[in-house]
């Protein structure tokens, strides 16, 4: 039991791109972080980097089991419940509604809205009950990555911009839902940021290399996490609930 964090987050998506860096930014500054992936072989190198700071559940973040034992871990192992979830793990899906792989969509669905919504649904329990009594002392975030394609939506990516719109929704009902609770619900939209995102998306070399062309230089996943430290670090009666953040030569998506 440990019990000397600032605080405890909980992210999905935690092995690579915008959860790697955002766990990153969280441990750096004296947080607990419970990080899910499925890759075991990076999970098992930021245990051994971070230490006690940093524990790992390799699974699938649409697993509602997995999502149930990163609650139970993360108060098993720091002593205390988490006070952030971070909703980060989905797919990328390249495609026009003519064109998209209807397979590789039902996937991409699963993960990105699917396990979106349950991971939201335990959040919002676990969250609403810890600041019963603490509120305003005490601050408890849940933080969304969304995606400028899920408020503009582009033709290279139709399908998933339609699961982040989606997501969009799930995240607005939810910060009226439990905002009044003293729960901080916060929507990340991310432009264009260079990850494994675009490869797992199947996007074509030629494609990315556009985006370098017309919109460089482009963001990484340690400028999102930057903007993500900066929201939960706010004062409790704080909150920034929608924040876009692209490179600056992106004027679309």
């Amino acid at each position: 039991m440990i019990d000397s964090f600032k605080r405890i987050a909980i992210i999905t998506g935690a092995t690579s791109g915008i959860g790697e860096a955002t766990a990153r930014a969280f441990l750096e500054d004296g947080f607990g972080v419970l990080g899910n992936g499925r890759n075991e072989k990076k999970i098992r190198e930021l245990e051994r980097e971070f230490g006690n700071a940093f524990r790992g559940i390799v699974g699938e973040a649409a697993d509602e089991q997995v999502i149930d034992s990163l609650f139970d871990r993360a108060e098993k192992h720091f002593g205390r419940p988490a006070d952030i979830v971070m909703a980060n793990a989905g797919r990328g899906l390249g495609g026009t509604v003519s064109t998209v792989d209807m397979d590789e969509f039902r996937k991409v669905l699963n993960i990105n809205v699917t396990g979106t919504l349950y991971l939201l649904k335990k959040a919002s329990e676990k969250l609403v009950a810890l600041q019963e009594g603490s509120y305003p002392d005490t601050a408890a975030d849940i933080v969304i990555l969304g995606s400028t394609v899920g408020r503009h939506i582009s033709p290279f990516s139709t399908a998933y911009g339609a699961t982040k719109f989606a997501v969009h929704a799930l995240t607005e009902g939810l910060r009226r839902e439990i905002g009044p609770k003293g729960v901080r619900v916060t929507l990340v939209e991310p432009g264009i940021v260079i990850t494994r995102f675009q490869e797992t998306a199947g996007y074509t070399h030629d494609l990315v290399k556009d985006f370098h062309m017309k919109f460089g230089p482009l963001i990484y996943g340690y400028d999102v996490a930057d903007a993500i430290h900066y929201v939960v670090s706010r004062p409790p009666h704080v909150h920034i609930g929608d924040f876009v953040i692209r490179a600056t030569r992106q004027d679309y998506p």
